[in-house]
């Protein structure tokens, strides 16, 4: 099959399949260390599309890693993991804050901005011509030495080689379909999330925080510029959608204690985003084969109950992009992502479903055992859980590709 005409000159390449969060900072991240990178996105035009997203400090430190962490930073507020606490419904508190002075000891914090902003600024580092929309990929073929990813274009089907693909194609990839046809697609968890972003209130007023119901959550986070972002969490049949999701959100927690409300209502009438969350149930017994390798949700698809789906394939990207910075053998470097990346990643997988469980119970009976487990969870339990997803760092990048990586305008 003959290689792409569009690809210049010798060196290291690799096609990057799908646009999200982290096939856009994988392609950055190779850019940024001499790979040449091609990216395939399905959609007709770049994704703008989303509320807003929270960013613990083990994905700074892989934006960090990936040369993007200032500019994430400079555009996006900060809060205390966790915010003012836990409470009931009611503004019964379950647990307390975390103890600041043990954040500052770990450097735990969560950059909040929107998705769009995060979208941007991934697109904005890539070398033009990197990112073809409209590109649907129909097939990844490994060719021993390379591979090649087909994708469909008004002129007909198109192939794009490279010295390794990168599926990145979400939580129903295609590509890990074909790979591992054993594996089942993904589950739907049970429950919805609504999100929104409040405009016009105080955001500096709020320190974030999450409240717990009969089978609900809300959680809000200030975003800056008079903005406070928010998810609303319910247990409800797959599928299921209202003719006005902003009033069902209403419905539902309008008699929270404040802030709940306000939130809500200080939301644009349409600007309530609304999705069902799906789960990888079967963990992958892999995330390479040949000279393919998945990343993010088409590697570990799981809940947003510990906010970690975008983290991780952050943490993902990092880690690829290190891995093959340090050696020229990519069958050996992608080994050694797999080896990495799997046991942590499908670790969290696990433990944000039994967050789930819990937080997102409705028996009267287990209400009562779990808010009562919750009051007597010793707060510093809490912050070494916290810690053991937070406090992670990715692997060092080799000298020269550390110094390309901190001159983006040389890599160029």
């Amino acid at each position: 099959m003959p290689a792409d005409s569009s690809r210049p000159g010798p060196g290291r390449s690799a096609v990057v399949v799908g646009g999200g969060i982290g096939g856009l900072a994988a392609a950055v991240g190779l850019h940024r260390t001499g790979w040449r990178v091609t990216v395939l996105e399905r959609a007709p035009e770049p994704r703008e599309a989303g509320a807003g997203i929270s960013l613990l400090t083990n994905a700074q430190r892989a934006l960090d890693l990936l040369g993007l962490g200032d500019a994430v930073r400079a555009n996006a507020a900060v809060m205390a993991p966790g915010g003012e606490g836990l409470r009931l419904a009611s503004g019964r508190r379950l647990q307390p804050p975390a103890d600041p002075a043990f954040l500052r000891e770990r450097g735990l914090s969560l950059l909040v901005l929107t998705r769009p902003a995060l979208h941007g600024l991934l697109r904005a580092a890539l070398p033009d011509g990197a990112l073809r929309t409209g590109a649907a990929v129909t097939r990844v073929v490994d060719q021993g030495g390379s591979a090649v990813a087909f994708h469909r274009t008004p002129e007909g089907e198109q192939a794009v080689s490279g010295d390794l693909v990168i599926a990145a194609d979400g939580a129903f990839s295609a590509i890990r379909s074909a790979l591992w046809p054993q594996v089942p697609p993904p589950v739907y968890s049970g429950h919805s999330v609504w999100r929104g972003i409040a405009e016009g209130v105080d955001s500096a007023a709020e320190p974030g925080g999450s409240t717990w119901g009969r089978g609900l959550e809300f959680g809000r986070m200030p975003l800056g510029g008079d903005r406070v972002y928010w998810f609303a969490v319910a247990n409800t049949p797959e599928g299921r959608r209202f003719p006005d999701e902003h009033a069902e959100v209403l419905r539902r927690f309008g008699s929270w204690h404040q802030p709940v409300p306000a939130l809500i209502a200080a939301t644009p009438l349409g600007g309530v985003l609304r999705h069902d969350v799906f789960e990888l149930a079967q963990p992958l017994p892999g995330y390479v084969s040949g000279r393919v390798a998945v990343l993010g949700d088409a590697a570990h698809a799981m809940t947003s109950d510990l906010g970690q789906g975008a983290c991780q394939a952050l943490e993902d990207a990092a880690v690829l992009c290190a891995v093959l910075a340090a050696q020229d053998d990519i069958p050996r470097a992608l080994a050694d992502y797999d080896e990495q990346r799997r046991p942590r990643s499908q670790s969290i997988v696990e433990a944000s479903r039994r967050m789930g469980e819990l937080k997102l119970t409705e028996r009267p009976w287990q209400l009562l055992r779990r808010n009562a487990r919750m009051r007597r969870t010793q707060p510093r339990a809490s912050q070494q859980g916290l810690a053991m997803v937070g406090d992670w760092h990715p692997p060092a990048l080799p000298e020269p590709a550390a110094v390309a990586a901190a001159r983006p305008g040389e890599a160029r």
